[in-house]
């Protein structure tokens, strides 16, 4: 709870608040986008760096990894460094290991998802923290804001491929557009390294939540939460289709599930920030994920736009509940860090296991019942 009079380094500033929220929104703009660019224009990049499907799925795969393995370094980093800096860095970052990904050279490829994959688990790990430095009496809105803008980067990463590939008969531009836009991002970030209150501090101490009982929860939460996501979004297309779906049916029923998460990454942490415990928000998304992948399992072909909402319903509630307990369940900005870097490294990858394992009871069995219960 926050007491009654305005706290954060903008109180009076609006103007610099303003800015704040716009350099925070551009960074959350960026961590998505230059991933999903390439899953529409699957062929056309296999085709050009003349790879099989196994390698490209090196170029999807490597970055849920590296936000696994990354992502427990960057309190470590913090202790450095000014999170204004850090953030900045892992912006040229991305733009450095999208250019990489723009190479006729395979290996430098790969190359470039590493440092794509590091620099935007850097950011994941960041933001949470810098949301609770910056706004700390506005939380909720913030990481509301923060989630929906997150999905509308990773939607107009892939809404915008096909269109510009066709525009300009190459997949290279659609790609670089996502090195060219965290440049100009970099832009709105250099104003805040000057922000009081929020860099690195002069006696910076270690915090350590490993042996803390709500710590591995919301680890766990934010793990499995993803396992759920990246699994529907792998094999939903898949499962319909095999249930009888047409690949049109199955395309629109998994884009529903990022469309209808939107509203629910808004106003679920704005519901969560004002309640003292989150109970009935958890409860709600279990019954809704639940509904949906029970609808699937009963009936696919009956309501599959309706089963997919209420997945795209769960999906929305569950990640936006993580991320808001990384600033709702921490005391200050250094333990918000702390157990962002916790959740997500163990949370991630803990989601790698979930279209594999997925996949694997689906052959074994030979359907995909088993998977979904």
């Amino acid at each position: 709870m926050t007491d009654s009079h305005p706290n954060g380094p903008f109180v009076g500033r609006p103007v610099i608040a303003a800015l704040a929220i716009v350099a925070l929104m551009l960074a959350a703009a960026n961590l998505r986008g230059g991933l999903v660019v390439v899953g529409p224009l699957v062929m056309q990049i296999r085709d050009s760096l003349n790879i099989n499907a196994s390698a490209f799925s090196l170029l999807t795969t490597l970055p849920l990894l590296c936000f696994g393995v990354v992502s427990i370094c960057v309190p470590w980093l913090t202790r450095r460094w000014a999170p204004q800096w850090l953030t900045i860095g892992g912006l040229m970052l991305i733009s450095a290991g999208v250019g990489f990904r723009l190479l006729d050279n395979f290996p430098l490829v790969i190359l470039g998802t590493l440092l794509l994959g590091s620099a935007i688990a850097v950011l994941n790990v960041l933001i949470p923290g810098l949301v609770k430095a910056f706004f700390p009496d506005n939380v909720g809105i913030m990481t509301g804001l923060y989630s929906v803008t997150l999905s509308l980067g990773a939607g107009l990463g892939g809404y915008l491929a096909v269109p510009l590939f066709e525009q300009f008969n190459s997949w290279r531009y659609p790609v670089a557009l996502w090195a060219i836009f965290p440049l100009i991002c970099v832009l709105f970030w250099l104003p805040m390294i000057r922000v009081k209150g929020v860099g690195r501090p002069a006696n910076p101490q270690r915090v350590s939540l490993w042996r803390d009982k709500i710590a591995w929860s919301i680890t766990f939460y934010m793990g499995l939460q993803s396992f759920y996501f990246y699994s529907m979004a792998t094999w939903l297309p898949k499962i319909l289709i095999e249930n009888g779906l047409d690949a049109h049916q199955a395309g629109t029923a998994t884009a529903l599930i990022n469309l209808v998460s939107i509203p629910f990454n808004l106003f679920i942490p704005i519901m969560a920030a004002k309640m003292r415990q989150q109970h009935k928000l958890v409860a709600f998304t279990f019954v809704v994920s639940f509904a949906g992948i029970a609808g699937i399992y009963l009936a696919p072909q009956l309501a599959p736009m309706l089963w997919a909402s209420f997945i795209g319903m769960g999906c929305g509630c569950a990640l936006s509940l993580a991320l808001s307990f990384f600033v709702l369940r921490a005391r200050n900005t250094a333990q918000a860090t702390a157990l962002s870097a916790m959740a997500q490294s163990i949370g991630y990858l803990l989601a790698a296991l979930g279209p594999f394992s997925l996949g694997l009871l689906r052959d074994l069995a030979g359907h995909w019942q088993w998977a979904l219960l």
